[in-house]
């Protein structure tokens, strides 16, 4: 700690003066990304849920992030960028997984939280494209590609997956009825124009919407 730090607990001047930074920090490097991060961790809780789903916790665990997180039965190793080695024996208590846009590099791992450690991990860490990323907030005024997404069945397939989280693009087929390929092409779309978010599952793709694809649905009742 610095040695200003000693000081906050006696000085109230000071510790309003760094509340005060803190809440301009987050004014200016998060609040503006909020919806985004949100968007982002949407995404990744869903696919996490799909992995649980069709291949159970082994495949949710070996899944989290492959370069530094591996499932080796009855063993689950977390490789920290500090180098740090140990055991963490949960002894019934569970472990609690926590998505991160800010954990990019490597998991992060803390043995004494209670009830229970808490293992926070890059969210959705793709292998061919790294972990996910935020975008900057769109600016004002409608994108070129927003043009395109004009048409019944285009504005169809965004309601849907909005009100499906995590929906893969056969899932979008059948609901609306339309082609595999035709589905994939619309939802290539939205996602070009900042509506939907895409993370893949091995030859899976799973969709969800955007904060702003959610504002634009919700205007349009």
């Amino acid at each position: 700690m610095p040695a200003w730090a000693h000081r906050l607990g006696e000085d109230p001047g000071l510790l309003r003066q760094l509340a005060d930074a803190l809440g301009e920090v987050h004014a200016t490097v998060l609040a503006p990304y909020w919806p985004q991060v949100g968007a982002g961790l949407a995404a990744d809780r869903a696919l996490r849920a799909r992995q649980v789903l069709h291949g159970g916790v082994e495949r949710l665990l070996n899944g989290l992030y492959p370069p530094r997180i591996r499932w080796r039965p009855p063993v689950l190793e977390v490789d920290l960028l500090s180098g740090i080695e140990g055991d963490v024996h949960l002894g019934g208590r569970g472990l609690l997984l926590v998505p991160s846009v800010f954990a990019t590099q490597a998991p992060l791992v803390d043995p004494d939280t209670e009830p229970r450690p808490v293992l926070t991990y890059p969210a959705h860490y793709d292998p061919a494209t790294g972990p996910l990323l935020v975008a900057r907030p769109a600016a004002s005024g409608a994108p070129a590609p927003v043009s395109a997404l004009l048409g019944r069945t285009r504005a169809a397939v965004l309601h849907t997956i909005a009100r499906r989280p995590g929906c893969t693009t056969g899932e979008l087929a059948a609901a609306l009825r339309i082609t595999a390929s035709g589905a994939s092409q619309h939802a290539t779309v939205l996602r070009e124009a900042g509506l939907v978010t895409t993370l893949r599952d091995r030859n899976t793709a799973l969709h969800t919407a955007t904060p702003t694809a959610l504002a634009l649905l919700e205007r349009s009742r």
